[in-house]
């Protein structure tokens, strides 16, 4: 317990959070997730949109770098809930023992990376209810039922809506995520190859080799390219100043950037932005 907030994990898989009073935890999601409330509140915010889960929903939540997770009590009560973190290991273990004829070859990834399951469904309520027993009992469960757990949580997912089969099995080929349009859609962040490879449903290798499929330039090249033509557009309408473009479209290191965008644009950012309104940086 830290600061109020109790967390149980065992073997990486099974994860329970509670804490009391108006204290709120944000993260971004870098596995697939099936979380279940208890009682408090979630906020889970995506292009803009916020949903708000509460006492007996369950939610889906894709892995996914633009997506984030404010975990608070709410109504006079604390923040309890249980997540279920879905591994590359397990996935991948999970998918191998499926029947080929069971997997619908008609699947389609979602657009969004959260799906809220129907509220009150009994298999939801009887998986998570009998997990309420490791909260304060101090009881370590077994390997074996966690990995039962894990099984029994899958099929709650693959029985809601056969396009999560797209959505959690990402490392297959029909279902690969778009390499270049997941870095359109977050070239600004702070992320790393090996995480965008994870986040795309790869292994560091098969993501290497499956972006010279895309690009001619390395994916760090890509990522430098991108960001300076973000860049470069918001400088030349001249409305905000040069330092805070720079680090809104991923950059770090202010001089780094106007060296590197002098040499791609032959003039420095500060220039260019003269012959706009004339912010400074």
């Amino acid at each position: 317990m830290a600061d109020g907030i109790n967390t149980l994990r065992y073997s990486d898989i099974f994860f329970a959070m509670y804490f009391d009073g108006g204290m709120s935890c944000t993260h971004r999601n870098h596995s697939h997730v099936l979380l279940y409330i208890y009682s408090g509140e979630m906020l889970i915010e995506e292009k803009g949109k916020t949903t708000r889960l509460h006492r007996g929903d369950c939610a889906f939540i894709r892995k996914d770098f633009s997506v984030k997770m404010t975990k608070q009590a709410w109504n006079g009560e604390q923040f309890k809930a249980i997540f279920l973190t879905f591994t590359p290991n397990f996935l991948r273990g999970f998918y191998n023992k499926l029947e080929p004829d069971s997997i619908p070859k008609d699947a389609r990834r979602e657009n969004v990376s959260l799906c809220k399951l129907p509220s009150n469904r009994p298999d939801i309520v009887s998986l998570f209810e009998s997990m309420t027993p490791y909260f304060d009992s101090g009881i370590q469960p077994s390997e074996e039922l966690l990995q039962l757990k894990m099984v029994e949580g899958m099929y709650v997912l693959l029985n809601t809506n056969k396009n999560l089969y797209a959505s959690v099995f990402d490392f297959t080929d029909p279902w690969k995520i778009d390499i270049l349009n997941f870095l359109e859609n977050n070239y600004m962040n702070d992320i790393s190859i090996e995480e965008i490879a994870n986040y795309t449903g790869r292994s560091l290798s098969t993501f290497k080799r499956d972006f010279k499929k895309c690009s001619t330039l390395s994916p760090r090249e890509w990522l430098i390219h991108r960001r300076l033509e973000a860049a470069h557009e918001l400088i030349q309408k001249g409305e905000r100043k040069v330092s805070e473009i720079c680090f809104d479209v991923g950059f770090k290191n202010l001089s780094h950037f106007s060296k590197i965008y002098k040499e791609k644009y032959g003039t420095p950012p500060t220039r260019n932005l003269q012959h706009g309104m004339g912010v400074e940086f």
